[in-house]
């Protein structure tokens, strides 16, 4: 390799735009993995291009070790101290090969590779190119239709505008010279493959910034736009600058630079809208070129209630409703269309509504006063009255009786009166019987005669208990 290679090398980077020491590189790629080829696989190879003078230099590297395993990466102490005395174990020793070493199948083989790796090369640097341009314009010129996808050649990339990025009202013929919108760039194995837009609202954006040139230096922002493409789109802007008109700056002399837009869209309708900060001056601005008679906002649903004259009805809607979807979409609000008269109608009829739940309320006759509840006269308190009690102190404990066999009613009565009757304190007008208490009568002594046999006449034994006195 000479200097005439190296201005071979040169020429490629200057048409295909690739760096020369991207190309050298990929040529000592390609040399190394031809000597490898050629050698086996087991070489560690190192092969430098000079940048200056274009010669080739071939070193294999291989590790001074006690015993050689592996002829092409090890070698001996000895033969190692045969290039350099002071070598020793552990140590990297650089053997030069001459450069003929290569036969005519690894030249063929590393042509090859060289060839591919440029490829590879090109590939890298146009994708770098176009991924730092998405988001803009590009020129390009019509090739053919294929599946309805429009293939644009850009150059040296190839780009793709598919169907749903196309305007209906655009028909491209073979050569014609365009300009796209770069949505996305992908890396596959035929290449970059970039893909364009006629139909985004950022294709709108970039073309007036390419027109206007105070959008360029910043004095104009481009707030909002929206599109529907081919028929009609509306771009809201604002100056930084309050002696520079942004409509006007937008529309050019004898609207000289809006017309170029509208050429380079093939016709398709344009409204530039000054923004404001003002919601309600907002709304009414984005129906243009309706003119506006009185803006209602309904903060809580985000609506507004927009009253136009009569004449100006069907052109604040627009065909099919599309002004007014177009202007909710710019705004950001719900927007409900009326005339003048249709207002007045509404009012009207809302006073009329008014007026007769006035008039309802007024001859209703009055609610019935609530029912007056009588409560009865409280009681007379009665006179005081001083109860004396007498207090009896609690049993101290239960004492269980010895188990009594059954026995008659006369035994019964008689074990019964050998019980002492506790003292207990009662005021004697609140004295009462434990069969009153319960609502039974009186049991008499024949009626407890028949219990008792009744009891008696039945198995089993029973405790009895009563409580001692202290």
């Amino acid at each position: 390799m000479n200097s005439d290679f190296l201005s071979a090398l040169k020429q490629i980077e200057k048409e295909r735009n690739i760096p020369l020491d991207m190309l050298l590189h990929a040529i000592e790629d390609a040399l190394v993995a031809a000597y490898k080829r050629n050698f086996g696989p087991n070489q560690n190879v190192i092969i430098e291009i000079d940048r200056h003078s274009g010669e080739l230099h071939i070193w294999q590297r291989k590790l001074v070790v006690p015993e050689v395993e592996e002829p092409g990466l090890e070698m001996s102490l000895e033969e190692a101290r045969n290039y350099s005395p002071d070598s020793d174990i552990g140590m990297e020793i650089d053997l030069e090969v001459p450069n003929d070493t290569f036969g005519r199948i690894a030249a063929q083989t590393a042509k090859q590779v060289i060839v591919q790796r440029i490829r590879e090369a090109e590939r890298e640097v146009i994708y770098g190119e176009y991924i730092r341009r998405e988001g803009e314009l590009v020129s390009g010129t019509v090739q053919r239709y294929e599946h309805r996808n429009v293939l644009i050649d850009l150059g040296r990339a190839e780009g793709v505008i598919p169907p749903s990025e196309q305007a209906h009202n655009e028909w491209f013929r073979h050569g014609d010279r365009i300009k796209a919108y770069v949505m996305e760039v992908k890396n596959s194995a035929r290449g970059p493959q970039v893909a364009l837009s006629r139909a985004q609202p950022g294709f709108l954006m970039r073309l007036f910034e390419l027109e206007v040139p105070e959008i360029r230096q910043g004095i104009i922002q481009v707030k909002a736009v929206v599109r529907e493409a081919g028929l009609r789109s509306k771009i809201a802007v604002k100056s930084l600058d309050s002696s520079v008109d942004p409509v006007g700056a937008c529309v050019g002399p004898k609207g000289s630079r809006v017309q170029a837009v509208v050429d380079e869209l093939r016709g398709e309708k344009i409204d530039v809208i000054p923004w404001s900060d003002d919601s309600i001056l907002f709304v009414a601005n984005s129906l243009q070129p309706a003119r506006v008679s009185r803006v209602t906002l309904y903060e809580s649903d985000r609506s507004a209630v927009v009253v136009v004259p009569d004449h100006q009805l069907s052109l604040a809607i627009g065909k099919e409703g599309q002004n007014a979807r177009l202007a909710a979409r710019l705004t950001g609000w719900k927007i409900d269309i009326k005339s003048e008269t249709q207002a007045r109608e509404m009012a009207e009829v809302e006073a009329k509504q008014r007026e007769e739940l006035k008039r309802l309320a007024a001859e209703a006759p009055p609610p019935p006063p609530p029912p007056r509840v009588e409560r009865p006269a409280p009681r007379p308190a009665a006179a005081e009255e001083t109860v004396e009690m007498v207090a009896v102190s609690a049993p101290s404990r239960f004492t269980e009786v010895e188990v009594v066999p059954d026995m008659d009613v006369n035994e019964f009565k008689a074990e019964i009166e050998k019980i002492p009757e506790p003292v207990i304190g009662i005021d004697p007008k609140e004295a009462f019987s434990m069969d009153e208490l319960l609502g039974r009568p009186h049991l008499k002594d024949e009626d407890l005669a028949n219990r008792a046999r009744s009891t008696a006449g039945k198995k089993g034994r029973r405790r009895v208990g009563r409580y001692d006195e202290d």
